[in-house]
């Protein structure tokens, strides 16, 4: 194991964890994706662009490479965000913030492949931030709304 696999286990590592932290806060809320795979989505991720970056480096290739790959991913993984998402009524939708957490889950592990660690935790404190006050604070602002009616 040299310095090079070393490295790679610490992104693939470190989108995991990125995944796993967003997932438990989706586990604790009850919600139908949560710590086993939004740290497998990460992974995923993580794992496609470090592959398409060693393949891109082994054939002259890197940028057109781990383009390609990263556009694939962020398609592909809006299938699995949609899946999430279904309507109760009218105007009752739900799942939205599940889904939207999936994508930026996979975002995630694109950034820890490509070793940009402080804005993978910056993203994570800031999405926690969201999705912990978020909901308080739109229940408040609703109600607002209610006692004017």
């Amino acid at each position: 194991m040299d310095a090079l696999d070393l490295d790679m286990f610490a992104r693939l590592a470190f989108a995991t964890l990125a995944g796993g932290v967003l997932g438990l806060n989706r586990e604790l809320k009850n919600k139908p994706i949560g710590l086993r795979t939004l740290s497998i989505v990460s992974l995923a991720c993580c794992t496609l662009t470090l592959a398409s970056l060693r393949w891109g480096e082994q054939h002259g290739e890197a940028p057109e490479t781990v383009g390609r790959a990263i556009q694939g991913l962020l398609a592909g993984i809006g299938f699995l965000g949609g899946g999430v998402i279904f309507r109760t009524g009218l105007h009752d939708v739900r799942g939205l913030t599940t889904a939207a957490i999936v994508w930026l889950t996979a975002a995630l592990g694109i950034a820890s492949a490509l070793g940009s660690y402080w804005l993978v935790g910056s993203a994570v404190a800031i999405a926690l931030l969201i999705v912990i006050l978020g909901g308080p604070l739109e229940k408040l602002l609703h109600k607002s709304d209610d006692d004017r009616s």
